[in-house]
């Protein structure tokens, strides 16, 4: 993937902002983002992650569909009506009247450059990540209608294509783009190391919003971009700390469809025996380790949050047994596999608040408990490397810090992506499951529920995959002059259409 490198801010610059006067109001229709990481890069295909996405997503590119985050419906976007005509092909209808930001008709033919750019693997997608083990195709019907076939049934094709954004077929097709063309409200006037700037475009196909010009910042600590709310340097901040979250009036907090992990990646001992996997799990003070997460955090025992279809609300989250966790690795240990051998704990820059402090607590949990371990912090561009195949080929035995989003209503959006063998995030390699899955994946009804509730169990009890941790609750912060409120929605997306000014 062509990363978007943005060199460091000065230490005293940043340390200098919290000592400046309130800056003088914005010009009307402006405002200014607070993010807590730079973006790793611009590329569309990439708009799942969170740093990508907030920026993007429904900003400059759009989709055919999008999932209502209040409910889960699947609305019309760039498509406005969709039916499928035979077990492996959907049918969409296009809207008409629609351009690019760069001029080029946005048609089936662009609909079809988008969708093979994103299938191409010719540069690394995140956003196909989504898609599992499936293969799609598409074939323009009419310059207003395309057919899209999946390699397998997909009953939720509408809701699965809202991850695959349009862009411009002037777009390079064998390389990832830091230079965005989509369909949407606003197009990019600037990238540089210290901003990322977008103009509201006046050829956009629907109402034309109030922002007329979103400036992107970002600053690490929570404390700084609270203080850059306070001051008037910034009217929006999408994440900070719970111990931040102090004015009713400018804090909110929100329920987000966000679940925090550790990956283990079983490619290596001693992570590859099922005991070691499990004594991790019960090394962790989950009660104490809550206290970096807020009140509201849920322990999480699967990786959907409640309220996705496939949650297992029976299966039970791992408790703290830090005996159970010390015989476990001692049983092992007699087996003969390398219990003592370093782990490499890789966490993320940012990733969510308290992020680091929380990988420092659980290290310290699973050094206590008899492991031998390194923790490496990475920003989100190096620690990219970790989270998608192909993994580094010497990383060693990994535990990854992740956060897993999943707002779009069903668990293919998780299942196929963490725990498939083709699956781009999956370090399970297990073709037994993997025919568990597709069942799950082709079912409709309760089955498909059941399906995915008895693949979460045998992930969880069974095999130890990976390291639960909470469902999130997310704290952002708004200035006075705007008048927005974060939603499910706001980990993967802050759309500048939906802000309005007091």
């Amino acid at each position: 993937m062509t990363r978007y490198r943005l060199r460091s801010i000065p230490i005293a610059i940043i340390a200098g902002s919290l000592s400046l006067p309130a800056l003088a109001q914005a010009p009307s229709g402006e405002i200014t983002i607070v993010l807590p990481e730079q973006p790793s890069n611009l590329e569309p295909c990439g708009s799942i992650l969170t740093d990508v996405g907030q920026v993007l997503s429904q900003n400059i590119t759009e989709t055919l569909t999008v999932v209502d985050p209040a409910d889960g419906s699947v609305d019309p976007k760039l498509a406005t009506q969709w039916e499928q005509t035979d077990p492996l092909t959907w049918r969409f209808k296009l809207r008409e009247g629609v351009t690019f930001q760069d001029g080029k008709p946005f048609d089936a033919e662009a609909v079809r450059f988008s969708l093979d750019r994103m299938t191409s693997k010719a540069f690394t997608c995140n956003n196909l990540a989504k898609f599992g083990s499936d293969t799609i195709t598409v074939t323009p019907v009419d310059a207003t209608t395309v057919d899209i076939k999946s390699t397998q049934p997909q009953p939720i094709l509408p809701t699965l294509i809202s991850v695959a954004m349009i862009v411009s077929p002037a777009t390079p097709a064998d390389k990832a783009t830091n230079a965005p063309v989509g369909t949407g409200p606003y197009a990019l006037a600037e990238a540089t190391p210290e901003r990322i700037v977008l103009q509201r475009h006046d050829g956009y196909w629907g109402a034309a919003p109030e922002v007329t010009k979103a400036t992107y910042v970002w600053r690490g600590e929570s404390s700084l971009r609270v203080a850059m709310i306070q001051t008037g340097e910034a009217d929006l901040t999408p994440t900070i700390a719970l111990q931040d979250a102090t004015d009713p009036a400018r804090d909110f907090s929100y329920l987000n469809s966000e679940t925090t992990s550790v990956r283990i990646d079983m490619d290596y001992p001693p992570l590859d025996d099922a005991r070691v996997r499990k004594a991790l799990n019960m090394a962790i003070d989950w009660e104490g380790l809550a206290g970096l997460f807020g009140d509201d955090a849920l322990r999480a025992s699967q990786m959907v949050v409640p309220g996705i279809n496939g949650h297992d609300k029976d299966l039970k989250p791992w408790a703290f047994d830090p005996e159970g966790a010390r015989a476990l690795l001692a049983e092992a240990k007699a087996a003969g596999v390398p219990v003592e051998t370093q782990i490499n704990l890789v966490g993320r820059n940012g990733i969510y608040p308290n992020g680091t402090e929380a990988m420092e607590a659980m290290m310290a949990m699973w050094l206590d408990a008899g492991f031998t371990m390194k923790l490496t912090m990475l920003d989100v561009a190096d620690w990219t490397r970790y989270l998608q195949k192909p993994f580094p080929a010497d990383r060693g035995p990994t535990l990854l810090q992740v956060q897993h989003d999943n707002n779009k209503g069903d668990a293919a959006f998780t299942v196929p992506l963490l725990y498939r063998s083709s699956g781009s995030y999956a370090t399970l390699s297990d073709p037994a499951l993997d025919g568990e899955i597709d069942a799950a994946l082709a079912a409709t009804g309760e089955q498909r529920t059941e399906g995915f509730q008895a693949l979460f169990d045998k992930v969880h009890d069974g095999l130890a995959a990976d390291i639960p941790m909470f469902h999130m609750v997310g704290y952002t912060a708004v200035g006075p002059r705007i008048d927005w409120r974060p939603s499910l929605a706001t980990n993967s997306e802050i759309p500048l259409s939906q802000i309005r000014f007091k």
